[in-house]
């Protein structure tokens, strides 16, 4: 099986090419410049041409891990968060028509689409209102999804995913955390913890990643990515500094921000039924997050 990753250098990119390339053959795609990795095709950070990628090789499956993944960001410039969202998963779709119409296309997804429910958990079928450009962008990419499959007959999933964490990730609530912890002995948390997550550790995610490869029927089917678990913000900061042995005082204070949801638990009846089952909890994951914080200071 060969295999292309679209945003190969990123977060949950970069776990894909490592644990594939265990078992098939992986190219990775990105827009920094590599000159020592081989199979790696580089692409215009503000322009990316795909056509090229795909006419010289034919992939069996093409996940697509590129894109921003902010929602503040997505705030302040939204037409930045449109074109690698959205726009790019269009450009990626039309190279497949035009040069490799028997690709599988698995387009990671968010959860941020979902915005605030109306009831938990959340099943795949449950109405869409997100609350940022960033959901509102991750929703397009699905529907440009569904235009290609139906139109086209490209295949593709998408997966949802949600509160993904674990090494490698710079960004978001636990590596706020540490550099909080680094630099400050009061700390002061958005919101009020009673938030709350549903959080999928990264070896976890990649499991789910080759079900969906294995299961998935690829008609722009859509499956939520999680564990099925909702965790306060509170209980994780209490866990993560527990896990530092940290003497760091911290208080939330009670300011939301601008799109982000309130609570988050993922129905994933489906993804049980390819066959996925959790293996890191969250004690061990946060562990094995905090170890890796240490020895890459």
């Amino acid at each position: 099986m060969k295999i292309l990753v679209i945003g190969s250098k990123g977060f949950i990119g970069s776990h894909c090419v490592n644990y594939f390339s265990k078992q098939y053959e992986v190219w990775g795609c990105d827009v920094v410049t590599d000159y020592n990795t081989i199979n790696y095709f580089l692409v215009d950070s503000t322009n990316a041409d795909y056509s090229e990628i795909f006419n010289q090789i034919k992939f069996d499956i093409c996940i697509n891990c590129s894109g921003a993944a902010s929602v503040p960001d997505s705030i302040k410039n939204p037409q930045r968060d449109f074109i690698l969202n959205t726009y790019n998963v269009f450009k990626q779709l039309d190279a497949i028509r035009k040069h490799s119409k028997n690709c599988k296309y698995i387009n990671l997804s968010s959860a941020a689409v979902y915005g605030n429910p109306k009831s938990l958990p959340i099943g795949e079928e449950q109405g869409l209102k997100p609350i940022s450009p960033y959901g509102n962008h991750k929703k397009m990419a699905e529907d440009i999804c569904e235009e290609f499959y139906n139109e086209f007959g490209i295949l593709s999933c998408n997966l949802r995913i949600f509160s993904a964490y674990g090494p490698g990730l710079k960004k978001q609530l636990f590596w706020d955390l540490f550099r909080k912890f680094k630099s400050n002995h009061e700390i002061v948390l958005y919101g009020t913890g009673k938030e709350s997550r549903d959080f999928i550790y990264i070896s976890d995610l990649i499991q789910a990643i080759e079900c969906v490869i294995q299961k998935s029927n690829f008609n722009a089917e859509i499956v939520n990515v999680a564990n099925g678990e909702e965790i306060t913000i509170e209980k994780m900061v209490n866990l993560f500094y527990a896990h530092l042995d940290s003497t760091t005082s911290y208080s939330f204070g009670g300011e939301s921000r601008a799109g982000d949801p309130n609570n988050w638990k993922a129905d994933i009846t489906k993804l049980g039924k390819f066959g996925y089952s959790p293996r890191i909890d969250i004690e061990q994951g946060i562990s094995n997050y905090i170890l890796w914080l240490k020895e890459n200071k």
